[in-house]
């Protein structure tokens, strides 16, 4: 895994090719972008401030590829805060972030260029939070989608340490989660045979089946793999919310089956 070992005058841009996943579209066209806030300070520091001030920017993330590139370049920054937020980046959480955002072998020592940097960086992680809150504003379950990621990133060394899950729940607090919401994500993240299905859609055991049922029905649609593509989640990272829909599907089905018996 080269994401930490690279020399720091390997050429960082490598433009114009032709890649099927989104890495190579991400990494050519950053210079494209005007950026502002603390992306854009981490970003144009890597090629001397040059980036453009053509009339495209990432203020408002209305076309679908331009928020593709955004969400990648965000996954990477606020993984490379979380890695460290125990006071160490081990090996799987590398391994998680590679495979995670499925980032492929040639654009490696690129990725690591904006990991690493992140990384050294002395911002903390809430302005970054800030700034993707505010541009995905308009799209509440991609932000859902971001602290989903986050938690298996976390989640690669074996368990969620103190420092993370704090660090996770001020980024969805950041992002307008509610605690709620917030404990779904967390407990959908859990076996089957472990996960509380009330809190994964959101619900009490008090409320009768029909006012569940329609928290369901909102949950299923919000976090349906086909709506986030839509909404520019890359389909390098729509697993997790696969995953994320096994888990509802599973609450529901357990609560009927609760409040039928």
């Amino acid at each position: 895994l080269k994401l930490l070992s690279f020399e720091d005058d390997i050429l960082f841009l490598k433009l114009y090719r032709n890649y099927m996943s989104i890495w190579g579209s991400v990494i050519g066209g950053i210079i494209g972008f005007s950026f502002g806030g603390p992306f854009g300070a981490l970003l144009g520091s890597f090629i001397g401030g040059k980036i453009s001030s053509s009339g495209n920017t990432f203020n408002n993330l209305n076309d679908q590829k331009q928020t593709q590139q955004f969400f990648a370049i965000a996954l990477i920054v606020l993984s490379a805060k979380l890695s460290k937020a125990d006071g160490l980046v081990s090996k799987e959480e590398l391994i998680a972030i590679k495979d995670k955002l499925n980032i492929p072998d040639s654009e490696i020592d690129n990725v690591a260029k904006i990991f690493n940097k992140a990384k050294e960086d002395k911002t903390g992680y809430e302005p970054y939070a800030e700034q993707i809150s505010n541009l995905f504003k308009d799209k509440f379950n991609v932000l859902e989608e971001v602290i989903n990621i986050l938690f298996y990133i976390a989640e690669a060394d074996g368990r969620v340490s103190n420092s993370e899950l704090k660090m996770i729940e001020h980024i969805a607090h950041i992002f307008g989660l509610n605690d709620s919401q917030f404990e779904s994500i967390r407990e959908s993240r859990k076996s089957s045979d472990k996960m509380n299905p009330f809190l994964v859609l959101e619900s009490s055991p008090e409320d009768d089946l029909k006012t569940i049922r329609k928290r369901y029905i909102k949950l299923s649609k919000e976090h349906h793999p086909d709506l986030l593509l839509s909404k520019g989640v890359p389909e390098e990272v729509i697993n997790e919310s696969k995953k994320k829909m096994r888990s509802i599907n599973s609450a529901w089905e357990k609560i009927q089956k609760l409040k039928v018996s």
